[in-house]
């Protein structure tokens, strides 16, 4: 399909530490065409890592993420490029959920419309990393340095021109995937984290709100003494008081503390990937 097309094109692969042969197959390929790039990380950074080393090193005026499983047809690769050549900085596939299990259809619908409250730009269900990028697009992304990267979030951030085209869900051509339904639950809580404090906002919402809470019930419970004569058990007050206090106090440390993990890695100022080989031959574009 490529080979037919009418411009010039290099084809970069980011092996994020695999521990198969997929490494050798990607240097056969590099091997017979020189338009073959490789790029292999020291271990697994994962995939945000592998698709910023991706954007570092290429050198066109347009690039293309997509996966290698082939559940990102290339068939549509061609409507991708019309739409850059229509001008657009971001020609975006939205995979549609035909196929996908009916618990994972409403998790993840329910995952973005709570997403969506949370943060301060629009994410849409079935839009992922599987897009095409203007060169203005892709530096705007590369100026993003933060370590814990949320793609899906950088994308919507950065705005430009975007056009979306739909394409049918189809299943990877081998293998299983990676992603276990505690790393989707992980991913899901970089994003809410990396885009907004409102979290926090929201402690300090609920707080007042326990705070009045509590005071009503003293109220209610003086006003039932006074007027009717029943005591209420020390005990049961005391108890429900300390699960209800104990437990938001529990949610909101760890709220916190997630953020102040995130403040730690950002002042390490590690690199987000090591490369162990490369046949790269074009210095990456450094990220401020």
């Amino acid at each position: 399909m490529l080979d037919t097309a009418d411009f010039g094109y290099e084809l970069i692969f980011v092996n994020d530490g695999s521990s198969d042969r997929t490494l050798d197959k990607i240097k056969a390929l590099a091997g017979a065409d020189s338009r073959v790039r490789f790029i292999s990380f020291s271990r697994n950074f994962g995939k945000e890592a592998g698709m910023l080393a991706g954007l570092k090193y290429a050198s066109g005026d347009a690039m293309l993420i997509m996966d290698a499983d082939l559940q990102h047809p290339p068939a549509l690769i061609p409507q991708l490029v019309k739409g850059y050549e229509e001008g657009y900085d971001q020609v975006i596939a939205k995979r549609n959920r035909k196929g996908d299990a009916v618990v994972r259809s409403v998790i993840s619908a329910i995952y973005y419309q709570m997403m969506n409250r949370f943060v301060d730009i629009e994410l849409t269900d079935g839009i992922g990393d599987f897009r095409l990028l203007s060169r203005k697009a892709a530096d705007a992304l590369l100026s993003l340095s933060e370590y814990n990267r949320f793609s899906k979030g950088l994308f919507a951030w950065i705005g430009f021109k975007e056009l979306v085209i739909e394409y049918e869900n189809v299943l990877r051509e081998e293998g299983s995937s990676k992603w276990s339904f505690s790393k989707l639950l992980n991913y899901g809580m970089d994003g809410i984290i990396s885009f907004n404090n409102k979290p926090l906002r929201l402690s300090i919402y609920l707080g007042f709100l326990v705070t009045f809470g509590g005071l009503l019930y003293v109220l209610l419970t003086l006003i039932n003494i006074l007027m009717h004569g029943i005591d209420e058990p020390g005990y049961f007050t005391l108890i429900a008081s300390i699960l209800l206090f104990g437990g938001i106090q529990l949610i909101f440390m760890g709220i916190i503390g997630e953020y102040i993990g995130r403040i730690y890695y950002e002042t390490k100022r590690r690199p987000h990937f090591i490369i162990s080989e490369e046949n790269m031959t074009k210095k990456i574009k450094e990220v401020d």
